[in-house]
């Protein structure tokens, strides 16, 4: 799992509409909150990227950008925005690989079966790249 004070781990996903997003792009411009949620559509998950998108202006008036990142595919994020009014900007990590970087791709076990899932978490990055914040499983 990663600390609060190592640099995040830097990445490219596609988001909703198919655009890449460079983690990169936003040093020296934004800090980045940064959610990882388990799939679209769940009520959990909407409820999270619903809340977030509720409260963009005040992210953005403290210099901040939201980013939501699951394994869900381009279109299927597409739908989840538009379907449900979120404004924040889901990007699609359908290989696990930012997610694994993140340490929140981890173990449940249901029923005596062990399965592998995102964890939800967030973390927020400062304009230079640093972690500030890191919540697993919240």
């Amino acid at each position: 799992m990663l600390k609060e004070g190592q640099l995040a781990p830097l990445f490219v996903l596609p988001d909703a509409d198919m655009e890449s997003v460079d983690l990169a792009a936003f040093r020296g411009k934004y800090n980045v909150v940064l959610f990882f949620y388990p799939k679209d559509g769940t009520p959990g998950c909407t409820l999270e990227a619903t809340d977030f998108s509720d409260h963009e202006e005040e992210f953005l008036a403290k210099g901040c950008v939201v980013i939501g990142i699951s394994r869900d595919d381009c279109l299927k994020h597409a739908e989840f925005r538009d379907n449900n009014g979120i404004s924040v900007r889901l990007l699609s990590d359908s290989d696990t690989a930012v997610c694994k970087k993140y340490g929140v791709w981890q173990a449940k076990e249901v029923d005596g079966v062990k399965r592998y899932g995102i964890a939800r978490s967030t973390f927020v990055v400062d304009k230079q790249g640093v972690l500030r914040l890191t919540m697993y499983g919240v």
